[in-house]
């Protein structure tokens, strides 16, 4: 059997980077930052029913630096995968398909979570006094 030359799939690197491979790529990975935020408030809702002070350490942990960034993490991926998700339901049903329309929406979903984000923290800012 000859030994022949094979062509390779193109990697990203040979890709003009586009609006669409952002938002297809973002959609994927805040799916798995949704899964991981999901545990998270599993372990919120354990640490609940352990106890008043399980429930004391739990909330020193999401009120530190880090938990705080953490769940402003776990907001943006949820505001971005619902907006994107909104996307991919109008396509669905037949709208959006032409390239600007395209490219239109996938910045509404990146601009509009990044608002949504703010607004909602905004308002738990506001409402609490603290996040």
């Amino acid at each position: 059997m000859a030994n022949r030359e094979r062509p390779l799939s193109p990697h990203l690197q040979v890709y003009k980077w586009q609006v669409q491979m952002t938002s297809s790529i973002l959609h994927r990975a805040t799916g798995v930052i949704l899964a991981v935020g999901a545990l998270l408030v599993t372990g919120g809702l354990l640490a609940l029913s352990a106890g008043p002070e399980r429930w004391m350490q739990f909330l020193d942990l999401a009120g530190s630096i880090p938990g705080r960034i953490v769940l402003l993490g776990v907001t943006w991926a949820l505001s971005y995968h619902l907006l994107n998700g909104i996307r991919h339901l109008l396509q669905d049903g037949g709208l959006g398909f032409s390239i600007p329309q395209f490219v239109r929406s996938s910045l509404i979903s990146m601009i509009g979570s990044v608002l949504l984000t703010a607004i909602a923290w905004g308002v738990i800012l506001v409402r609490w006094g603290q996040a």
